[in-house]
């Protein structure tokens, strides 16, 4: 048992967050924590890391457990390089691997058997077993392989100040799998990964030793890393074995076991007070009466089972179709501060299509949105009566000084209070969130707004930019239902891969400065990397294996050649033997040297000096003879 709660309590200023939440996380589980925006994920996840107290119940930590926690777009302020802030987890490996080659030069000098060669000795056995225990000497290969899967194997010399937010907290997650605690918190990991570190990092975390507890929208990956979802709801935390997918299943389930146990017990609850009301007043019934009345006060009343508050409901309606050919780009070269992302790029939608846009981060997706939106491009060709609704990921569309209902009264002065109000409500803000300003809003609520704003565009092609971003998983999967359910024109970039799977019919990848498409839905897109990946992978392995071919064809391209080889390791391995041989007798003369009896003897000293001389000139050829025949 790593880390347990005992009936724990909490809430801020008299608002109970949640109360008697009971659980253990043990030695390598994989938990999902999941439930609505503020419902209390945050607020547990504090707990469990000491930085609350409970007010009622207690958190208990195992005695030296290491606890790893990723905070939701946390910062990371150094002046360090990348590669010199991932070297410095390791500090004690790389501390111990100096300090082996520093014994070991040490010892060196040192007599055999002697007093000082034991201790050192004894220091370079221990010192080893350590370095083994740890795998030093893979240190470089360990921060290698996580560094280049987080996307940042082109930047290990950047300094970590002049990097973007969500680059900070990539690293840092890059840091925290390097530091492989006992525990890893992760709070939203997902957030600023592409589709392609994702994946890298759902294997890692598979093979990860330590336990997981992981706060996340990223269905995909709640599916692919859990096997265990606790979801805080009605200020209770419920506990079900499996991902997400199974999560849903098993919840479905016990509300409706809970709901029939419920309604059963009320339809017995009235038949038995039926009774009684009529029967309690008459003489010859009232003892049977009194002996329901007694029944109903020792029975144990259910609670009615929790429906948690309606998601939004999304409705996306236009007025007029498209023409047939949507859109059309033919040539298309964009670029951005200089740097070119997209060269000759081609693409071709129809009325009625559902394109994903996929790429690594700063590929150019959002920046293909927005030349589309903004129009004037020669290259983009927008097809007859195209009603274009753009949704921004950064809402910058929203202004921060309006009341939430004159954001969308003042684009819509026709509709009337009880329409706006109505509008508001189904996509999930309430009356009293109407008359908020809008920079007041959270995430969420903002999120809502921006998407209310832009159904109500009634554009028949609708091109949003990490539309789920911000939205609990309700909201998320009524956006995705209401998507599913447009017939209009949708193009999107999401790194949802859940949401992508639900939608797309067509994926275009922007990669390399290549704009691909691929005609199916995100599994066929998938399938296809994945067979490319292949042909390049083996293409490259017959690459490696026809130059190691020819590279050993060069070197032993005759049987006198190899005999000279071979003659040439015989005679280092002889020169190596006689060099060993005579650094050994240069130290024993050192060792008399040393010796006030003999330095005392001038004949003596004159003797063994002149050894010492002839000695190291015999090296120094040896030497320079040894550094022609391995050069």
């Amino acid at each position: 048992m790593l880390v347990s709660f005992s009936s724990v309590s909490f809430g801020y200023g008299g608002n109970l967050i949640f109360s008697d939440v009971a659980f253990a996380l043990n030695e390598g589980e994989r938990v999902g924590l999941v439930g609505e925006n503020g419902a209390g994920k945050t607020t547990l996840i504090k707990l469990l890391l000491g930085n609350l107290i409970p007010e009622s119940g207690e958190v208990i930590k195992k005695n030296g457990a290491r606890i790893g926690y990723l905070e939701q777009n946390g910062g990371y302020e150094s002046g360090n390089t990348v590669y010199a802030e991932m070297r410095a987890v390791f500090k004690e490996e790389l501390s111990a691997v100096e300090k082996l080659a520093a014994l070991n030069s040490e010892i060196a000098s040192c007599a055999y058997g002697g007093k000082e060669y034991s201790v050192l000795s004894a220091k370079i056995d221990s010192l080893e077993k350590f370095i083994a225990s740890r795998d030093c000497y893979n240190v470089d290969v360990k921060i290698k392989t996580v560094l280049n899967g987080m996307g940042f194997e082109k930047f290990y010399d950047r300094v970590i100040d002049t990097m973007s937010g969500g680059e900070k907290t990539r690293l840092r997650l890059a840091r925290l799998l390097l530091e492989n605690p006992d525990l890893l918190v992760l709070d939203e990991p997902t957030n600023h990964l592409d589709v392609k570190t994702l994946f890298w990092l759902e294997d890692y975390i598979s093979s990860f030793k330590g336990a997981v507890f992981v706060v996340s929208h990223d269905r995909y990956f709640l599916d692919k890393v859990v096997s265990k979802t606790f979801e805080i709801e009605n200020k209770r935390l419920n506990i079900y074995s499996g991902n997400y997918s199974k999560y849903k299943i098993l919840k479905a389930e016990r509300y409706e076991r809970a709901l029939k146990e419920y309604e059963k017990q009320q339809e017995e609850i009235k038949k038995l007070q039926t009774y009684v009301d009529k029967n309690i007043v008459r003489a010859t019934t009232a003892k049977s009466a009194q002996s329901r009345v007694k029944q109903l006060e020792k029975m144990d009343v259910l609670e009615k089972p929790y429906l948690p508050p309606r998601p939004p409901k999304f409705n996306f309606t236009y007025a007029q179709q498209p023409a047939k050919e949507v859109l059309t780009i033919s040539g298309l070269n964009l670029e951005i501060g200089g740097k070119s992302l997209i060269s000759g790029g081609q693409l071709q939608i129809l009325r009625g299509d559902k394109v994903a846009v996929v790429g690594d981060n700063g590929a150019g997706k959002s920046t293909l949105l927005r030349e589309i939106v903004k129009g004037g491009n020669p290259a983009i060709t927008l097809g007859r009566y195209a009603r274009v609704a753009y949704y921004d990921q950064e809402m910058t569309n929203l202004n921060g000084e309006n009341t939430v209902q004159a954001e969308l009264w003042e684009r819509h002065v026709s509709y009337t209070l009880c329409e706006v109000r109505s509008s508001l409500a189904r996509c999930g803000l309430t009356a009293e969130d109407a008359d908020k300003t809008v920079s007041s809003l959270s995430g969420g609520e903002r999120a809502k707004l921006a998407l209310c704003v832009f159904e109500n565009a009634q554009g028949n092609v609708l091109i949003l930019d990490e539309p789920t971003n911000h939205l609990d998983l309700p909201a998320r999967e009524s956006l995705e239902e209401a998507l599913k359910l447009f017939d209009g024109t949708l193009i999107f970039v999401s790194h949802d891969r859940y949401f992508i799977a639900a939608l797309a019919q067509r994926v275009a990848e922007i990669d390399g400065g290549r704009l691909s498409v691929y005609d199916g839905g995100y599994e066929s897109y998938k399938s296809a990397k994945a067979a490319a990946e292949d042909v390049q992978r083996q293409a490259e392995d017959e690459a490696r294996r026809n130059k190691s071919n020819e590279e050993k064809a060069n070197f032993y391209r005759s049987k006198k050649e190899r005999a000279a080889d071979a003659a040439r390791k015989t005679q280092i391995k002889a020169v190596e033997n006689e060099i060993s041989a005579l650094e050994t007798r240069e130290n024993e003369i050192s060792v008399l040297l040393s010796d006030t009896a003999v330095t005392a003897d001038f004949t003596r000293l004159r003797e063994i000096t002149d050894e010492l001389q002839t000695l190291r000139d015999k090296l120094d050829t040896l030497y320079e003879t040894y550094s022609q025949l391995i050069d």
